[in-house]
């Protein structure tokens, strides 16, 4: 049965190797704990539960300590990607028929065009929904 929990180790190593993503490795120690149990000839149902048993306790305290201490911080839309849901001022007739169109957002000129292919005129403003190459595709407000 050792050979059986070093498998298991082995796979779990390589696993955790293969994704970096913290997947098995709450499985190492469990299958190197009951692999000691079968070495010393302790009855395979209790390495079978050490097993399950150590691995759900690893993974519910782990998995509190790392929420706890180690945040995922939303990622900031930065360049181009920061004007999204901005208001911006047109300062030249958004008219997508004749590939016209022209916003201010951010002290920034940028070509524009209209989400519904709507005439837009100068000095409304307008909220930028996308980008689309180098024109901001808005919408009037």
């Amino acid at each position: 049965m050792q050979y059986v929990w070093l498998g298991v180790l082995v796979f779990s190593i390589i696993l955790e190797v293969i994704t970096a993503g913290l997947i098995s490795i709450w499985f190492v120690p469990s299958a190197l704990i009951s692999m000691v149990l079968a070495v010393f000839k302790v009855d395979y149902y209790l390495q079978i539960t050490v097993f399950l048993g150590l691995s759900i306790i690893l993974l519910v305290f782990s998995r509190t300590i790392w929420k706890k201490y180690i945040t995922i911080k939303p990622v900031e839309p930065t360049n181009a990607d920061a004007l999204i849901g901005k208001i911006a001022i047109v300062t030249e007739l958004i008219d997508n028929v004749n590939s016209i169109g022209e916003i201010k957002v951010n002290s920034q000129t940028w070509s524009a065009r209209s989400s519904n292919g709507a005439i837009i005129d100068v000095g409304e403003k307008v909220k930028v929904l996308s980008i689309e190459g180098v024109k901001l595709i808005c919408e009037k407000i």
